[in-house]
């Protein structure tokens, strides 16, 4: 498929990744880790737009307290950045991509906006999505990419598709978006068919972002641009103005942007997508042992079966155990069962708690 101009890739880099604690920590949190191997999620998000033919040089967005990592990280990969937005403040992802998109080289330029923290196995399979989506996107709609649902996962919100677009192939308009479900409400929606997970990775063009930012959401805009008018440039470093940026509505392109916009559509896709949001999705993803454990690191185990144990510093040894997640990173451990992985958050809050 011919396609002249490059996509520029927009990486977003800020969050902060409790999910995954004791390994993600706010000085290094979960798009950082080395959770499956010896590159980080962020540096594989890198690699995924490393074709020249297809990308220009990405735009990130991320945090000044990251800055050393990801310099580091894209120097391990041999990777080039354009322009690295450092955000003075969380602002959620509305305004985080509203920073990319008054940072490109042109307001035509065709941006995929893509979260630092996922994992995608099929590489192949997005960029064709992301082809096929480039005329729907060139003409002014908002493109997401949905996820073809593989169970009713009540942690994610769901997309439902509508009519197909007049000459493409590859993208249908977005009928509703639906926030994250009951379990009852995702089997009706599974039953129903037609419905996508929202994987938070978009094609757009920056004008056709910023005037949908400017109907839906006009003071998020105001402020961004004030924060950019006034920025401050060290090298590729941008630092947008403080006071301007903290004075934006934090929302998500979700709740600010898509559901409110009309032309916005839905890229079907299939690629072995994961967010990879708790300890039991790293399970899911893993490869397992003839004993369906996962295991990162240094660990022996008898008689135990469907384990994740990820440790790097200690030696963990296990008899007779199932169904538990045992992490280890530094002086901490942490042990519990699996499929309640979401109470790590409660683990991390009454540590703060108690100081």
């Amino acid at each position: 498929m011919a396609h002249t101009k490059p996509i520029t890739p927009v990486i977003l880099s800020g969050g902060s990744g409790t999910r995954l604690w004791p390994l993600s920590t706010p000085t290094k949190p979960k798009q950082f880790l080395n959770l499956f191997g010896p590159l980080s999620m962020f540096q594989l998000t890198i690699q995924r737009c490393a074709d020249k033919n297809l990308f220009a040089k990405p735009l990130i967005v991320g945090s000044s307290r990251h800055i050393d990592l990801m310099r580091d990280q894209m120097q391990e990969v041999g990777a080039e950045s354009g322009v690295i937005i450092l955000e003075p403040c969380a602002r959620n992802t509305a305004p985080a991509i509203a920073l990319a998109a008054l940072a490109a080289e042109n307001p035509t330029d065709l941006l995929l906006v893509m979260p630092s923290d996922h994992m995608i196995k099929n590489i192949p399979a997005f960029h064709d999505a992301v082809l096929a989506s480039i005329p729907v996107a060139e003409s002014g709609w908002l493109v997401t990419f949905g996820i073809e649902p593989t169970g009713p996962a009540t942690g994610y919100g769901y997309i439902q598709q509508g009519d197909a677009i007049d000459g493409s192939t590859a993208s249908l308009s977005a009928k509703q978006f639906v926030e994250k479900p009951s379990k009852a409400n995702a089997e009706k929606m599974l039953a129903a068919g037609g419905y996508h997970w929202n994987a938070g990775i978009f094609l757009f063009r920056a004008d056709s972002y910023l005037a949908a930012m400017e109907k839906n959401s006009p003071e998020m805009l105001v402020a961004c641009k004030a924060a950019m008018d006034a920025k401050r440039m060290d090298n590729e470093l941008c630092f947008p103005e403080a006071d301007s940026f903290a004075s934006s509505p934090s929302d998500s392109i979700d709740y600010a942007i898509m559901e409110r916009e009309e032309k916005v559509a839905v890229t079907p896709v299939n690629p072995g997508w994961s967010d990879v949001g708790s300890w039991d999705s790293v399970f899911e993803i893993s490869d397992k042992d003839g004993q369906s454990n996962a295991i990162f690191g240094k660990a022996s185990t008898m008689d135990s079966t469907e384990n994740l144990i990820h440790s790097q510093e200690f030696e963990i040894a296990t008899y007779g155990v199932e169904n538990l997640i045992i992490v280890s990173h530094e002086n901490k451990i942490m042990i519990l069962p699996r499929g309640q992985s979401q109470n790590v958050k409660k683990i991390v809050q009454k540590r703060e708690t108690e100081g």
